[in-house]
């Protein structure tokens, strides 16, 4: 088991980067949403775990914060199936939701957990432009009942037909480029978001994977 707050470091860095390379690192970074995180809660299954990371990096999701309270473990994933987004997604794990949501907010981030209960706020009421994490739990028992009770709130996504339930892999690409299309509305692509030492800091590490 990792160690509490345990980062996980990318692998396979590099020692040289082109100047191609240097300009999409670049372009990339420009774009970044450090406001918008994800928070996988026991998720055990490698591929689920692989297509969020994917997900996230595809919407410039900077950092995923991981829940493994010892009986669920950060799965071992491979390179093909990551298609190496968890080089460019970086990832804490934390062993309690008290732990992890207490690192959230010292982000500014507000809560929502996914969770269908009577009072959960549509996905599409929610103003995913402000610094949120979106919380997704394991894929049989959902978020646990401490998570729940320690989120700002609850969201679903709204559904019609006889099953009522997304993979969570799904869930969550789903809310995050919900998220994406609101951010893009507001122009939030088309300025950085780091401030000039944050990029430069970032640019130099991005440079070396």
């Amino acid at each position: 088991m990792e160690e509490n707050n345990q980062k996980i470091a990318p692998e396979n860095y590099n020692t040289m980067t082109t100047p191609e390379r240097g300009e999409k690192i670049t372009r990339v970074l420009e774009r970044k949403q450090p406001t918008l995180t994800v928070v996988l809660e026991n998720v055990h299954d490698p591929h689920n775990v692989s297509a969020v990371l994917r997900s996230c990096d595809a919407v410039g999701v900077v950092d995923v914060y991981l829940i493994y309270n010892g009986y669920q473990e950060f799965p071992a994933l491979g390179e093909k199936s990551s298609a190496s987004a968890r080089k460019w997604v970086d990832c804490q794990i934390f062993s309690t939701p008290e732990e992890c949501f207490a690192a959230v907010r010292t982000t500014g981030r507000k809560i929502y957990t996914t969770h269908l209960v009577s009072d959960a706020m549509s996905l599409y009421t929610l103003d995913l432009t402000e610094p949120v994490a979106l919380v997704f739990g394991n894929e049989h028992g959902g978020v646990s009942n401490e998570a729940l009770a320690l989120a700002d709130g609850n969201f679903l996504i709204p559904q019609v037909g006889m099953i009522q339930s997304l993979n969570i892999s799904v869930a969550c690409a789903v809310a995050l480029f919900e998220a994406s299309r609101q951010r893009r509305a507001k122009g939030m692509y088309d300025a950085v978001q780091f401030t000039e030492a944050e990029f430069a800091a970032k640019q130099k590490d991005w440079q070396l994977r």
